[in-house]
């Protein structure tokens, strides 16, 4: 799978139905690999809008002007820390994961709710579509964040997670990665994205990373090995900074 969050909740769907478009988007992976090619991602239909959108003919903004927005009164200094609030130690490598947060002109967005959910050490999800065989950590839930700083800057402690299966296709695994949100000043302006590891084997094989079509576009979704985020006999440090517009903006998964 390739996210953590609620699927059938609140949909008024069952888990069949939800199987079921799971195997037509299965199915559509298949078709788009065996026709040479492979369609750009769009993450689960669970997400996908229902409804068409409500047109806001006098005021086209007004929606973000009454949309929630979360801020400093919100998130805790101890959310970035996704290896502490349990009984015990998680398992696995422990990274440091920081970077920026700029605008299309380079400039920093400051107060940007950046959000990160993974899977364990093992490559398993705390989540109940998840039916990987391999272990959950009692001492590990994978989802955290934070707020950006005056210089755009983010940081996240947290565990390197484990490859798992992509299910879409045989024999295929998906490589370790991180999911990222970000929200601007609205939950209409949500980016979605993921981060990769450097030198991961398994990048060229992943059908996500390899459905961006513009090979620069690929390459900045691959972090930084940065000895300066290293925390000293703790942890390892990855660069990984986001762009959220422009020529230069990172990839988004589409229909958010």
């Amino acid at each position: 799978m390739a996210t953590t969050e609620p699927l059938a909740q609140g949909t008024g769907r069952d888990v069949e139905d939800v199987t079921e478009d799971f195997a037509e988007d299965c199915a559509g992976i298949a078709a788009g690999e065996a026709a040479g090619s492979v369609p750009p991602y769009r993450g689960r239909p669970e997400r996908h809008p229902r409804q068409r959108p409500v047109p806001l003919v006098l005021d086209p903004d007004a929606v973000e002007l009454r949309a929630p927005v979360f801020g400093a009164a919100d998130v805790s200094p101890l959310d970035a820390d996704l290896t502490t609030g349990h009984h015990g130690e998680p398992l696995g490598e422990r990274i440091t994961v920081g970077g920026r947060v700029l605008d299309g002109r380079g400039r920093p967005v400051r107060g940007q709710l950046v959000e990160l959910w993974q899977a364990n050490a093992a490559g398993r999800y705390v989540h109940r579509m998840d039916r990987h065989a391999a272990p959950l950590d009692a001492n590990f839930t994978g989802a955290g964040r934070c707020l950006t700083d005056d210089d755009g800057r983010y940081r996240f402690t947290t565990i390197r997670p484990g490859a798992y299966p992509d299910v879409t296709r045989h024999n295929a695994w998906r490589p370790s990665h991180l999911h990222f949100s970000l929200f601007g000043t609205a939950f209409t302006q949500r980016l979605v994205t993921q981060m990769y590891f450097p030198g991961d084997p398994l990048l060229p094989y992943d059908s996500i990373w390899t459905s961006v079509r513009d090979a620069t576009a690929r390459r900045r979704l691959v972090a930084a090995y940065d000895p300066g985020l290293n925390e000293p006999g703790l942890s390892l440090g990855y660069r990984w900074d986001v762009v959220l517009d422009g020529p230069a903006a990172t990839w988004a998964e589409e229909g958010r």
